[in-house]
């Protein structure tokens, strides 16, 4: 699939899980998507579970859901940092409010919780936030992969290949 003229951001933080970003990411771009690292600042490293650095390459602030046509939202622990900053969730809810494509993998769903972006759907996302995406609005299922209009959830690094076609798919309609 060809996503030339695709505009797509990731969104980093603290305690990111590392395939999660970096696998959409390399995928994505490599499909001809411009990807941009979206994180509470411009410029700053964010360490992974592991160890390995991200530099967030432009503010949640300073971005619109008009700059893009999909937010991806990875797991580890960043999630929970994520929701601590407003101009994150005021991003995500923008977008979500805008339509764009949001995917969520693992405690990526915390960011569609607080964002509001759940209430109705069917959704996945790493079993120990189900009753957090419940509690959101979500009808939670144990699946690889969900698709439910706009919204895209996986739960844990293993379905990433499936989360990636279904973006790629979803940016290609």
């Amino acid at each position: 699939m060809e996503l030339t003229g695709k505009r797509v951001a990731i969104l980093v933080h603290e305690q990111y899980q590392e395939l999660e970003v970096w696998y959409p990411y390399y995928r994505l771009k490599e499909a001809g998507a411009h990807m941009t690292l979206v994180g509470p600042r411009a410029n700053v490293t964010h360490n992974s579970k592991l160890g390995y650095p991200c530099v967030a390459e432009a503010a949640a602030s300073d971005m619109s859901a008009g700059d893009f046509d999909a937010v991806v939202i990875p797991g580890g622990w960043a999630p929970d940092y994520m929701r601590r900053d407003e101009t994150m969730v005021h991003f995500v809810r923008a977008c979500a409010s805008a339509g764009l494509v949001l995917a969520a993998i693992c405690h990526g769903g915390w960011m569609l919780c607080s964002s509001d972006a759940l209430r109705g759907r069917r959704a996945t996302s790493f079993m120990a936030i189900r009753h957090d995406m419940e509690n959101a609005g979500a009808e939670w299922v144990d699946e690889e992969c969900v698709v439910d209009g706009n919204v895209i959830t996986a739960r844990k690094p293993d379905d990433l290949p499936a989360f990636c076609r279904a973006i790629m798919a979803k940016l290609s309609e």
